[in-house]
């Protein structure tokens, strides 16, 4: 049986492909009965659409996919801590279970700045588990950070 960091690689790949095109690096997929019915990751610069998070694309496609909007019986697993747009999201399409890598501290909606998986006043609730591959989905944000303010500083001094 595939476990939480079989998925999160999975994850981790896709966050790879947002990279390679210059996006920050955040990849999440949707599992239904062990197989994978949604796959994102972060397209906002590409698609200039704020919306388009990693998280947001994967529902997007596992909703499409079952041709319904309510994702009961599923797990999402994201590299990072999701934000309150996609914890809405998360929440509204009935998301069983949410499974991340890394918190975000000046973002994250599913217990760093704000718990809406288990806000009683939602009428859903989303199991949590967070901290799987943690120190990965860290280090490829804090590298591709640290690889654009390398550039910006190159940038700034070659003027």
């Amino acid at each position: 049986m595939k476990d939480n960091v079989y998925w999160m690689k999975t994850a981790l790949n896709l966050a790879r492909k947002a990279e390679s095109i210059g996006e920050v690096p955040i990849g999440a997929l949707i599992v239904k009965d062990g197989m994978i019915i949604g796959r994102g990751f972060n397209q906002r610069e590409s698609r200039n659409d704020p919306s388009a998070h990693a998280e947001m694309i994967a529902i997007r496609q596992a909703a499409r996919k079952l041709n319904a909007w309510r994702l009961t019986g599923t797990t999402l697993y994201v590299t990072l801590e999701p934000c309150p747009m996609c914890m809405g999201a998360i929440l509204l399409a009935r998301v069983d279970r949410l499974v991340f890598g890394c918190p975000d501290p000046k973002a994250g909606a599913a217990g760093s700045l704000y718990n809406l998986a288990d806000d009683t006043r939602f009428n859903h609730r989303v199991e949590l588990a967070s901290g799987i591959m943690s120190a990965e989905c860290s280090e490829i944000l804090s590298s591709f950070f640290r690889k654009l303010r390398s550039a910006k500083k190159a940038l700034r001094e070659s003027a």
